[in-house]
């Protein structure tokens, strides 16, 4: 459906009529009404849910939607030349991305495709210093922003919601345990934490799960200061420690390696560095997970808006990638996990609580930045539910028989967590 207001609708009006077509081709359910730059109004879908309405203010606006939408509309969004004026920006984000779904993206997309692919490995290559340049991008912002909208854990990854009424509190922890379950912790291991965060899953592997020494490296200064302090303060210090420390510099040996929501910063000229390091790195009989995200359609270029705006040299890889290199590393590969539809939750969870704090955000940074935040947690949202962006859990080894025959251990080990985690909390009631 299509409503034109009455206004001029030829001569430099052409791009608008390109506009128009593109929504007209897209939107085929629900209800959306676009307001274009000349004033005119269309009005796109079946008329079903709630409406969803926005403006442009500029045609310049305009012409970067047609040329380059998976760039512009972020920023567009951003500096406030795409207003939603009715609903949210998630609304119109589902409402769009939702019908996109299972169809072939448009030629001039998939030539672009193709250039970027070209380019992917120049743009990933990731030495030591441009990592940390990278991660201190986006995890060095002030500690205030993240205490917005995270768990108290300050858990900054996909949560493992066990059912759909699961707080992100229940979700986050049971991320933790079910994380520690496929470990196959044994007392006292020595665990490597690669892109340990604030702290959280050493500091429960150590104080639950039993490990008798954790060693969690990051290249973020913000983060490896919270976490020092975090040990201190749980007393573990002595069992947990922290180091800024880029993960190929690492020597020792470790009876576990984890690594939870680091791998899509490696960059994909380095993947096989990863797991040929993490192999020298892990004892004979030592077991690894893997978390990450990862695309369950094959290798794409990452988004030009995320890239610049959010994780610059990151990239999400697909398995066809990730495979022969994990097979010529000399790792095994005992067990895959594929979270679907989690991480999209967990996202929601973020969204709501940051946006309910907006006001504490704009008190720390500025308008620009809270709409660039807020496109940037409804944008991945969306894309868990509507794309193939999934997140991955590899468990690995060095020797296939270093885990069960069978998958029932994992239950069975996060049963024995739970009982660990009611004694700790009893303990920590009685203490008080």
């Amino acid at each position: 459906m299509v409503l034109v207001a009455p206004a001029c609708t030829s001569g430099i009006f052409g791009m608008e009529s390109l506009l128009r077509r593109l929504f007209g081709r897209i939107v085929q359910r629900g209800d959306l009404l676009v307001t274009s730059a000349s004033g005119e109004r269309w009005r796109f879908g079946d008329g079903s849910g709630q409406r969803v309405a926005i403006r442009f203010t500029d045609r310049r606006a305009q012409w970067g939607i047609l040329l380059a939408p998976d760039k512009k509309l972020g920023e567009l969004f951003m500096d406030g030349r795409l207003i939603v004026e009715q609903g949210d920006i998630y609304a119109f984000l589902d409402l769009v991305l939702g019908q996109l779904h299972g169809q072939r993206d448009p030629l001039i997309i998939r030539i672009i495709e193709r250039g970027r692919m070209l380019y992917r490995r120049i743009a990933q290559a990731n030495g030591q210093q441009r990592s940390r340049r990278n991660v201190a991008h986006h995890y060095d912002l002030d500690g205030g922003l993240y205490d917005l909208f995270l768990d108290s854990d300050r858990q900054y990854s996909c949560a493992y919601y066990e059912d759909g009424d699961a707080t992100l509190e229940d979700a986050q922890l049971a991320k933790r345990r079910h994380i520690a379950a496929k470990l196959v912790m044994r007392p006292g291991d020595r665990v490597l934490d690669i892109g340990c965060g604030w702290g959280g899953l050493g500091l429960y592997l150590a104080d639950v799960a039993g490990a008798a020494e954790v060693l969690g490296v990051t290249l973020s200064s913000e983060q490896l200061g919270i976490a020092r302090r975090r040990a201190k303060d749980a007393g573990l210090d002595r069992q947990v420690s922290f180091e800024l420390q880029d993960y190929r510099t690492l020597g020792g040996s470790f009876d576990r390696i984890v690594s939870v929501g680091m791998f899509e910063h490696v960059g994909v000229t380095n993947y096989r560095t990863f797991f040929e390091t993490c192999r020298d790195r892990l004892s004979e009989d030592g077991v690894m997970l893997l978390h990450t995200i990862g695309l369950s359609d094959g290798p794409h270029s990452n988004n030009p808006w995320i890239e610049k705006y959010i994780f610059p040299g990151g990239a999400l890889p697909a398995l066809s990638e990730l495979l022969p290199i994990i097979e010529r590393s000399g790792l095994v590969l005992t067990d895959v996990e594929v979270l679907r539809l989690h991480y999209a939750f967990t996202l929601r969870d973020w969204r709501e609580r940051f946006l309910a704090r907006r006001d504490e955000a704009l008190a720390l940074y500025d308008e620009r930045f809270c709409r660039m935040w807020e496109f940037y947690l409804a944008a991945c949202e969306v894309a868990f539910r509507h794309r193939n962006v999934v997140v991955f859990q590899l468990q690995l080894a060095r020797r296939q028989e270093a885990v069960p025959l069978t998958r029932g251990y994992i239950a069975e080990m996060e049963e024995a967590l739970k009982r660990a985690e009611r004694r700790d909390s009893q303990s920590a009631v009685a203490a008080e």
